[in-house]
């Protein structure tokens, strides 16, 4: 429920940013992500989900106070590292404590119907989100900030009342931890092949996604469509990934693997090479069919992750899975925001959807051909 999306961009650009700093600071977020995934994810698994999730939502807490306080593009380093190392703490250690969760209670074929309906459900809260922020930031920019630190507190007590699974813990694990990460990683990458390929193509849908949704706020301003109307559109747009995400468990019933996994990603580049072209209100329903389509993509494929995944490294691979999004779009971010500053930004949605397509889909030709017998 981040009530500053809806006018993050115009945030920044207030206190003095360009696209390419903001692209810049983003990648500095993610590479930071990045740099504490793996390890982060290896804690969770070690030490326990619970207590990254404790961790992970203070460092959350830190750096929505130091944004809701600072000015320029050096004093919002370091709320972006915090808000970077939060992230870092959380992301694997959620989905591995629910599906350890389902698979104490021999639920786990559950886990894509609740993992659906819990992205639903922050989606609808960040549709929610996203009309009150428009409104907050009508009094100023900066006021969203004010409330969010309320909400993140409110995550920070909440994670302190989450329940342990009990899970198969890593032999060794305290006193071994980085010969055990590179053994998860190698097992990962490189022994499990039909999870190698699910991995990487999961985290090429997953940079994808990210990098439209830094790039629809000065998609709006290029339509010159009113701040105000920014939460309202920001609302539709989460509602559209919430409905599907409700359903993904259905959707995965009905369709074979494989047909889904080449519709992730032809829809996703159609979207990118079709708002580049056509740049009027009409691209508002293509930015919704993405959205939608990254509603369905998300649960289907952790969940497809997560059937491959041994529970007592579930923690530590869904982060590797994480830290390669996180790699892919900080890698790149920059030099897309360089290229929307310098020529257009049509251009850079076209760039973007042509990368996507290309990293994406070969990716996809490795994980078919080693999955046929199986998809």
């Amino acid at each position: 429920m981040m009530l500053f999306m809806p006018t993050v961009v115009l945030f920044f650009q207030e206190n003095g940013l360009e696209l390419f700093d903001i692209m810049l600071i983003q990648a500095i977020y993610s590479v930071t992500i990045a740099l504490l995934e793996i390890p982060s994810g290896y804690a969770a698994d070690v030490f326990g989900r619970k207590n990254s999730m404790i961790v992970g939502t203070f460092f959350g807490l830190a750096g929505i106070i130091i944004y809701a306080f600072s000015f320029g593009f050096f004093c919002f380093l370091p709320a972006a590292l915090c808000m970077g190392i939060g992230q870092s703490f959380v992301s694997g250690s959620d989905t591995a404590l629910m599906y350890d969760s389902l698979l104490e209670l021999k639920r786990e074929k559950d886990f894509i119907k609740l993992e659906g309906r819990t992205i639903s459900m922050g989606n609808f809260a960040e549709a929610v989100a996203f009309v009150i922020g428009g409104f907050l930031a009508e009094i100023t920019l900066r006021t969203p900030f004010y409330y969010q630190i309320g909400i993140a507190a409110i995550g920070f007590f909440t994670a302190l009342l989450l329940i342990e699974p009990k899970v198969y813990k890593l032999s060794d694990g305290k006193k071994k931890p980085w010969k055990n990460i590179r053994n998860i990683i190698r097992f990962a990458l490189k022994e499990n092949k039909t999870l190698r390929y699910f991995i990487l193509y999961s985290s090429i849908i997953g940079a994808a996604t990210l990098t439209m949704a830094w790039f629809v706020q000065p998609y709006y301003k290029l339509l010159d469509i009113n701040v105000i109307y920014f939460g309202i559109i920001g609302a539709v747009l989460n509602i559209a990934v919430a409905i599907p995400s409700f359903y993904a468990h259905i959707i995965e019933e009905k369709i074979k693997t494989r047909y889904l996994l080449i519709f992730f990603l032809t829809a996703l580049s159609i979207c990118y090479f079709l708002v580049s072209q056509f740049v009027t209100l009409w691209s508002l329903v293509l930015l919704l069919i993405f959205y939608i389509v990254r509603g369905i993509a998300t649960p289907v494929l952790r969940d497809y992750m997560n059937r491959h995944t041994p529970s007592e490294m579930r923690a530590t691979i869904m982060s590797i899975r994480s830290f390669i999004i996180r790699i892919v779009f900080a890698s790149i971010s920059p030099l897309l925001g360089y290229v929307a500053d310098v020529y257009t930004l049509p251009q850079a949605l076209l760039f973007s959807g042509i990368l996507f397509l290309c990293l994406g889909g070969t990716t996809l030709i490795f994980l078919l051909q080693n999955s046929k017998k199986s998809y």
